[in-house]
């Protein structure tokens, strides 16, 4: 996966989430290392990220975050957690990010597959959770006109 170490993304205002994590080297390693987003800000209990011109930060609140999955939602025949957040990529970046989490080990929510296969909106989409619990979503399409088709 291609990552860009501009402060923002051209002509979409960047937004901000702050997660929860139980262990901040947990988190360096699995945002820096194995996402591959480059690193901004830290002190000892948080770190900024830059996701594609977004700021996620990981904030370090030990024991118990209530981090972890809180439910989850049917959408093409699997349950979805609820919460997630995640990028869109392309394709080529979605497989390339797919090799890396299983060369690191991830363990898969769901599996990398085709969601809504031959339908509007058509995309690889793939689920896992950070060492804290928290779920990621990384879809992958091949045309970007088809985010919001319906």
């Amino acid at each position: 996966m291609t990552t860009s170490t501009s402060a923002t993304t051209p002509g979409i205002p960047p937004f901000h989430l702050a997660i929860p994590v139980t262990d901040i080297e947990a988190a360096r390693e699995f945002y820096g290392n194995v996402l591959g987003f480059p690193r901004g800000r830290s002190a000892e209990k948080w770190t900024d990220w830059n996701v594609r011109g977004h700021q996620v930060v990981t904030h370090e609140v030990g024991g118990d975050s209530g981090a972890a999955v809180r439910g989850t939602n049917p959408v093409d025949g699997h349950e979805v957690p609820v919460p997630h957040f995640g990028l869109v990529l392309s394709v080529e970046e979605f497989r390339e990010l797919a090799a890396r989490l299983r060369a690191a080990g991830t363990e898969f929510v769901i599996e990398p597959y085709v969601r809504f296969a031959g339908e509007p909106g058509e995309q690889w989409t793939m689920f896992f959770l950070d060492p804290s619990g928290n779920a990621l979503e990384f879809k992958g399409f091949r045309d970007l006109d088809q985010l919001f088709a319906v």
